[in-house]
């Protein structure tokens, strides 16, 4: 099933570039429009009913955030196309959006293509915690957390998560509630998005939020009680860390 996609683009030779790589790789994409002006891109996108849009966000007169702010309700698949650096890329992994850093790897671009074609549209509320951590807006990181399910996306507060274990390419998280949240990620890409917000990776398999620690049990098996008696081994390795976390003497 052929898929309609619009680039926008304030840089001509990056709207012709992304055009031949989807050419390429992904047969299935055409291309209808490509602009290299937010004003144009937004008409297009009003005229051409797209599936699929690939959106640069710094864009001078009027960026990528403005744009969907005048576009109101979204009914397509957004694809963030950025050069930003490793702090932005965790604001894209926070709210669960997708991205392609520049220059684009033709595989990631697959990927990104197949998950449009399953129409997984973006929520306001994923493209507020985008905007506010890019743009640094918010007084502090943002306090929730973007799931993606199949149908969708849960918004969890992280300070309710209790601690994330692995399970093979996937990580469930367990949340105070006795909620649990299975995502489709590992647990080492988790840890890169929650090592700086009071998380810390224990063992090979569990990842626990510090604040929710009740206590530490030392011994041949040393673990962590958490808030709700949940056991939790900790690896000798991660000891120290652990104790260098807390302080403790």
């Amino acid at each position: 099933m052929m898929q309609k996609a619009i680039i926008i683009d304030d840089e001509a030779d990056s709207v012709k570039l992304l055009s031949l790589q989807l050419k390429m790789y992904c047969p299935q994409v055409q291309v209808v429009a490509g602009c290299t002006d937010a004003a144009e891109g937004l008409e297009q996108i009003k005229m051409l009913q797209p599936d699929l849009v690939f959106l640069d966000i710094e864009m001078p007169v009027m960026n990528g955030f403005q744009l969907l702010e005048k576009l109101g309700a979204i009914s397509f698949s957004l694809v963030f196309v950025t050069a930003y650096d490793q702090f932005a890329v965790k604001a894209f992994r926070f709210s669960a959006l997708d991205y392609l850093l520049k220059p684009i790897d033709g595989k990631d671009l697959q990927v990104a293509v197949q998950k449009a074609a399953q129409r997984h549209w973006p929520v306001q509320q994923q493209l507020s915690m985008l905007k506010e951590q890019v743009q640094g807006t918010a007084k502090n990181q943002p306090a929730k957390i973007a799931l993606p399910f199949q149908n969708g996306v849960s918004f969890v507060e992280t300070a309710h998560i209790l601690y994330c274990a692995s399970e093979n390419n996937y990580t469930r998280f367990y949340a105070a509630d006795g909620q649990q949240y299975l995502v489709a990620k590992t647990l080492g890409d988790i840890q890169e998005l929650l090592e700086d917000r009071s998380f810390l990776r224990v063992h090979r398999q569990y990842l626990v939020n510090l604040d929710h620690i009740k206590k530490y049990v030392r011994g041949e098996g040393n673990y962590l009680v958490l808030a709700d008696d949940t056991s939790i081994p900790v690896a000798r390795s991660q000891k120290d860390k652990l104790m260098e976390r807390f302080g403790w003497l």
